[in-house]
């Protein structure tokens, strides 16, 4: 007998009947830039069609976004050097822009599930994620506590989750225990579990001003070659309190996805960072590639991989055709 499978492909309707993997705005969450004056918008030179907003301007995008089903978003800082130090001291001050926005976005969106970001470097004039002492060494203990305020902080504005994405060791623990001493027990925690040191994060680093002044972030971020080491930190995320576990980029590391999603019970989230899209852009202005075919391949494969959840600046662009 000769067996052809092609017949499952031979027109739309059968080839959707048997699709094996759909992604839906159910699974993303948008990632946003926040700035400090509250009317500005200032466009992401590397990353085309994605804008650094004011915190008007950012209310108005989350409505347009909830209207397209797109339900989350996280929030990251654009801090202007003035603020910066070495201590990140303006990441635990209620009056400071940041904290005061993610208050005012949960007031006007209840509804929304609005997650906030966890590290020093946005604020720190070292552009680490931790506390660098005079011999450049990044302080892990000692960040810890930065770390929890900052994270107390945050909650006390009423953020539904928070994602510190430091890569401090025994970090999750450490917020986990702080934020359940305050009181905020419902407050859950999407950890960087697998945080690559990538060579994917430029755009991202263009759009907050956040690179390292001096050094490289491979002390605490992993090793693009290690498979293992991510289920190790996966184990160790999961048994400290993590609600949900990432692994950041996506498509390099869908190996990765894949293992934790078969080996680890909790939900599997995958960031589709800023040089990925930026490729994805680049390459669709210069009209080598189709631009929505692309993306819409590429959140395929994550989803496939095994991500419950995908974070990516193509989450509105993705909800708006799907009319």
């Amino acid at each position: 007998m000769f067996i052809r499978p092609r017949r499952n492909r031979k027109s739309a309707v059968i080839r959707d009947l048997v699709q094996e993997t759909h992604v839906t705005t159910n699974d993303l969450i948008y990632p946003l830039f926040l700035l400090e004056r509250p009317n500005a918008t200032l466009e992401v030179e590397s990353m085309p069609g994605i804008f650094r907003l004011g915190i008007d301007q950012m209310l108005m995008e989350i409505e347009s976004c909830m209207k397209l089903g797109v339900r989350a978003f996280d929030i990251f800082p654009v801090v202007d050097e003035k603020h910066k130090d070495k201590m990140a001291t303006k990441s635990q001050d209620p009056g400071f822009f940041y904290l005061k926005a993610l208050r005012r976005i949960k007031q006007e969106f209840p509804e929304a599930c609005i997650m906030s970001d966890v590290a020093m470097d946005p604020y720190s004039s070292d552009g680490h994620d931790g506390i660098v002492d005079e011999n450049g060494v990044i302080l892990n203990d000692e960040t810890l506590e930065v770390l929890a305020a900052m994270s107390v902080a945050q909650a006390e504005s009423g953020v539904d989750i928070i994602g510190p994405s430091d890569m401090m060791d025994g970090r999750v623990g450490y917020i986990r225990q702080a934020l359940d001493r305050e009181g905020f027990t419902d407050v859950s925690i999407m950890s960087y579990t697998a945080k690559y040191a990538s060579g994917y994060y430029g755009p991202f680093r263009d759009a907050l001003d956040s690179a390292p002044k001096s050094g490289d972030k491979k002390t605490y971020q992993m090793n693009p070659a290690n498979q293992r080491e991510a289920l190790y930190e996966a184990y160790l995320d999961a048994e400290e309190g993590a609600d949900f576990l990432m692994i950041k980029p996506a498509l390099p590391y869908l190996d990765i996805i894949k293992l934790l999603k078969e080996n680890v019970q909790l939900p599997i989230a995958a960031y589709h960072v800023s040089g990925e899209y930026a490729m994805v852009s680049a390459a669709a202005e210069k009209g080598w590639l189709d631009r929505k075919t692309v993306m819409n391949e590429q959140l395929l494969s994550i989803k496939r991989s095994g991500a419950d959840i995908i974070l990516t600046y193509f989450a509105k662009e993705f909800a708006g055709q799907q009319d």
